[in-house]
């Protein structure tokens, strides 16, 4: 049976954190410089109250709304979130019960970052085809600000809070086409919070400072961008290669590119290592930042409301993990 995705819709937490409250916070910054290098002008922060799975179920409260959704027919959640509000109940649990589905629907989390969202599509197909579900909720949801240190400018002017919802189902607009995924731990420690699980329940309590400002921390989320960029182009033009041919696709034959939108630099840097055309790359972190597993749902709400979702439309999602998957659309 074939999956396709119905409807998407996003939410963002109120406050808004720009580049000018960012200058005051580490003035030796400027306005200019973030944004010329990340790609980003101002991003939104959960309030200290407020969770991944709050802002999930407002995300999926809006597509029942926006989308003329009927909740009852929804059959299963997944929700991706690397910050869930417990280590148990899983918090699909929590939002069945929020968003008063039926206690027939099926619920789990799933922890992954900037793949999220393409496993989560592949989670869903699977379920489809297999006839577990017929209407899957896929959840993005993260409040990596929770995560960052508030001294580590870096990793604050990337990163903002977002949730999304995407309705998989038996029919919509698009449908899931074949998949490219893949893995490899070596990297786990190159982009990770290590304080709070069993490995390190209690804080560490080793945050370095170097003489360029920049801040380290065990307790706080740590990223290595030299590794990560590394792996990026490593990883990321065979994983396009791939799923081109799963799908019987050469690269001319896809309309848009909507890849994780990591930052500004690494994604030219990307197009340009693939060569793809600059019509044909999509962009859509101005206003959020890097929304983790909420990016590219966002940028393909966005992009689908200003008419470029058309044809072939191939998804790319990279990351923590390290993770990789991607994905093709086809649009009717």
């Amino acid at each position: 049976m074939e999956a396709f995705i119905k409807a998407i819709s996003y939410f963002l937490p109120e406050k808004v954190v720009t580049n000018d409250d960012l200058v005051k916070e580490f003035p030796e910054w400027t306005v200019d410089k973030i944004a010329g290098k990340v790609g980003v002008t101002e991003r939104h922060q959960a309030a200290e109250n407020e969770t991944a799975a709050d802002m999930a179920t407002q995300a999926a409260e809006k597509l029942f709304s926006e989308h003329s959704i009927d909740r009852s027919t929804v059959d299963f959640i997944l929700l991706c979130t690397q910050s869930p509000d417990y280590f148990l109940p899983t918090s699909a649990c929590i939002i069945q019960h929020k968003l008063q589905l039926s206690t027939s629907c099926g619920a789990l989390d799933f922890n992954l970052g900037c793949s999220g969202f393409v496993y989560g599509l592949s989670l869903a197909k699977g379920l489809i085809a297999a006839g577990i579900a017929k209407n899957v909720l896929l959840l993005t949801a993260e409040t990596y600000s929770k995560h960052i240190h508030p001294l580590d400018k870096g990793n604050r002017t990337i990163f903002g809070d977002a949730s999304a919802a995407t309705l998989i189902s038996i029919d919509g607009f698009a449908s899931i086409e074949n998949f490219s995924l893949g893995t490899d731990g070596r990297g786990a420690e190159n982009l990770i919070v290590k304080k709070g699980g069993q490995r390190q329940s209690q804080a560490i309590n080793d945050t370095i400072v170097d003489e360029s400002g920049n801040l380290t921390s065990s307790d706080y989320l740590f990223m290595n961008g030299g590794e990560i960029f590394n792996f990026t182009s490593e990883a990321v033009p065979v994983l396009v290669e791939q799923v081109l041919a799963k799908n019987g696709l050469e690269k001319d034959d896809i309309n848009l590119f909507v890849f994780h939108q990591a930052n500004k630099y690494m994604m030219n840097y990307l197009r340009k290592l693939i060569e793809i055309e600059p019509d044909k790359f999509y962009f859509c972190l101005d206003k959020v930042g890097n929304t983790v597993s909420s990016t590219i749902p966002i940028a393909l709400y966005e992009a689908q409301k200003e008419g470029k979702l058309v044809g072939n439309v191939l998804l790319a999602g990279f990351g923590v993990g390290y993770s990789w998957g991607a994905t093709v659309l086809k649009f009717s």
